[in-house]
């Protein structure tokens, strides 16, 4: 268990699970916001050390006012029963689910605002407080997300992060990886980094890479080969956009999609 603290703030703290991996990162992040009550962003894994880390910063914070949740991916949901379990009446708050408070765009809860982020999974929000953004898997502290193939998903993810960017936000709280000190840069950088690979993916297909791994060699050739799965779910993404824009040729082959260690 890491503390995380937010420099010049002690209104924000993060708490990071001891749970590594190649999705997860370095674990990952659950936020607690404000006091006399606080409010549990993302209550992550079910691990006995976690929850009782959390438990411990809710108490000396005045209690639990409510859950939200940035998606219902179970690395940032399992530990949700174990924290109701002691505050009976806090309520859940999500996207989709069996939830108390349904959140949409704009939506308030507490202290929070959230804001769409759909891209890694379909009911993806980010969560806002002042001058930063509980941001979940949307945006992380270090590396690049995978986007879920969904009806609209990458131009919904593009959106999302464009929405971020225009709050002129100083800091993002990642579900994974280190803090961002710099929203502006890390919202363009992300941006930025989703159409190249869109440039790269059409320059393959204009010069007659057709096949899942010849686009993958050509396209994510930086991928590790434990991330490759998740590479190839993005390149579904990533197709289903230029279907949609009418820019994709005909006989281009389309992933199957594997079954990945994170929902």
């Amino acid at each position: 268990m890491t503390r995380l603290q937010v420099p010049g703030r002690d209104d924000l703290v993060g708490i990071r699970a001891a749970n590594p991996g190649p999705f997860t990162l370095s674990g990952t992040n659950s936020w607690i916001v404000g006091r006399d009550p606080a409010w549990l962003v993302d209550p992550g894994p079910a691990l006995p050390e976690h929850i009782v880390a959390l438990l411990a910063e809710l108490e000396r914070r005045g209690g639990l006012g409510g859950i939200a949740l940035t998606h219902d991916h179970a690395d940032h949901t399992e530990a949700v029963p174990a924290i109701r379990r002691r505050f009976a009446k806090a309520p859940l708050a999500a996207a989709r689910g069996e939830v108390d408070i349904e959140l949409g765009e704009g939506d308030e809860f507490g202290p929070l605002t959230a804001t769409r982020t759909p891209g890694h999974a379909p009911d993806h929000l980010a969560l806002i407080i002042g001058n930063a953004a509980l941001t979940g898997d949307a945006v992380l502290g270090e590396g690049s997300v995978f986007i879920f193939p969904d009806p609209g998903a990458l131009a919904g993810y593009l959106q999302g992060l464009e929405r971020l960017r225009r709050r002129r936000l100083e800091l993002l709280c990642p579900g994974h990886g280190p803090l961002v000190l710099d929203a502006d840069a890390k919202l363009t950088e992300y941006i930025e980094h989703r159409l190249d690979r869109e440039r790269r993916l059409v320059a393959a297909l204009d010069g007659g890479k057709r096949t899942v791994n010849e686009l993958l060699d050509d396209v994510w050739d930086d991928a590790p080969e434990m991330l490759r799965p998740a590479a190839a779910v993005t390149l579904a993404a990533h197709l289903d956009k230029l279907e949609e824009d009418g820019r994709l040729p005909e006989g281009v082959e389309r992933p199957a999609m594997p079954r990945l260690s994170e929902p």
